[in-house]
C-alpha cells in the first residue's frame, strides 16, 4: 500500500512538473522575456556588487543598531551638544519674557533724547551691526540669483 502512495506522489509530482514546464518554457519563448533575460543576464557583475554593497550596509546598520554601547555614546554625544543650545535659548526666552513684563508695566515715552540715548547702548549697538551684516549678506545673496 505504501508502494502505491509513494507511486502516485511521484506520478502527480511528474503531472504537476509536465503542466508547470510548458508554461514556464512558453514564458522563455516570448522575446521580451528574451530580451529582458539578456539584460539581466548583461548587469549580473553590477547587481552582483550591488548586492554585496548592500549585504555589507545591512550587517553594519544591524550592528550598529544592536550595540547598547554606541547607542548610548551617541546619545551622550548629542546631549553635550545640546544642553549648552537649550541653556541659551531658555536664557533668551526667560528674557523676552521679563522684557514683555517690563514693557508692558512701563509708562514711559521714549523721546527724541531718549532714542538718541538708546544708540549708545552696546547692546543696541551689537544688534544694529548685527542687523546691518545680516542685510549686507542677504543683499549679496540676491543679486547672485
Amino acid at each position: 500500500m505504501s508502494q502505491t502512495t509513494a507511486q502516485r506522489s511521484v506520478e502527480e509530482a511528474s503531472a504537476v512538473q509536465g503542466v508547470m514546464k510548458p508554461d514556464v518554457l512558453d514564458q522563455l519563448l516570448k522575446p521580451e522575456v528574451q530580451e529582458a533575460l539578456t539584460v539581466l543576464v548583461d548587469q549580473l557583475p553590477k547587481l552582483a556588487e550591488m548586492m554585496a554593497l548592500l549585504t555589507k550596509t545591512y550587517d553594519l546598520a544591524q550592528k550598529v543598531a544592536t550595540d547598547r554601547v554606541l547607542i548610548q555614546d551617541m546619545v551622550g554625544g548629542i546631549q553635550e551638544v545640546v544642553k549648552p543650545i537649550e541653556e541659551k535659548v531658555r536664557g533668551y526666552a526667560s528674557a523676552a519674557i521679563e522684557a514683555n513684563d517690563r514693557a508692558e508695566q512701563s509708562e514711559a515715552t521714549i523721546g527724541l533724547f531718549g532714542m538718541m540715548k538708546l544708540l549708545k547702548d552696546p547692546e543696541l549697538q551689537r544688534m544694529l551691526r548685527f542687523s546691518q551684516a545680516y542685510l549686507d549678506i542677504l543683499g549679496e545673496r540676491k543679486k547672485q540669483d
